[in-house]
């Protein structure tokens, strides 16, 4: 049996938690009479939390201290954790569980490469935690997707060379980080936003147990 690496990104592949990071900021822009929508969000994906805040007191044309600032990070990430601390496995994403199920069957090695600080704990939340054989997060890496550098520990951490893996990501940043490690990459989400990636599918409801066997094969 050939042996591939397949590395998961976490928000957005796994579970949905954008929208929790997006009522915490909608709730924090709110507090300071800033308009926040849903399309702003958009562009916050995979930016960090002091950018991110940067982003909303630029679109609001607010200055503030930076004692406020720093207040406000904690408590925007305050509020994140405590939606996080009520999620549970109804929170993955369709199919997921089942692709995982089969590369476990078929032995192949299972990483978590994402740049949550909190990912062990949403792991935990929604008992997926034992399914990986290593778990890269936002504590492990120093540099931000679209560098590689989260994909090529996961990839050692599980010894995989990096051009026998498959990354799964639903950003921009992330198929270019895959990419740029020379792995093959898949887009979940629209192929308009993830055309650079090797395949694109819409959700996992639409990637078969055949095309992952295919991808052992080859």
């Amino acid at each position: 049996m050939n042996k591939k690496g397949f590395i998961f990104d976490l928000d957005g592949v796994i579970v949905d938690t954008a929208k929790y990071h997006f009522l915490a900021w909608q709730r924090l822009a709110k507090d300071l009479d800033i308009d926040f929508t849903e399309e702003e969000n958009e562009q916050l994906k995979g930016v960090s939390r002091v950018r991110s805040l940067e982003k909303i007191l630029a679109w609001g044309n607010k200055t503030i201290s930076q004692e406020l600032f720093n207040e406000l990070m904690g408590k925007k990430n305050e509020e994140y954790l405590s939606f996080i601390a009520e999620m549970d496995d109804n929170e993955i994403l369709p199919d997921v569980p089942r692709v995982l199920n089969l590369l476990k069957e078929m032995e192949q090695p299972i990483s978590l490469g994402s740049a949550s600080k909190n990912a062990r704990t949403i792991l935990k939340r929604v008992n997926l935690l034992s399914s990986f054989d290593a778990i890269v997060d936002g504590n492990d890496v120093t540099k931000a997707k679209p560098d590689p550098e989260v994909f090529l520990i996961a990839a050692k951490e599980i010894n995989v060379k990096p051009e026998d893996c498959i990354v799964f990501e639903d950003s921009v940043a992330g198929v270019t980080a895959a990419n740029t490690a020379n792995m093959i990459s898949i887009g979940i989400g629209s192929k308009e936003v993830l055309g650079h990636a090797t395949y694109v599918f819409s959700d996992f409801t639409e990637i078969s147990d055949d095309f992952i066997k295919s991808l052992i094969e080859n």
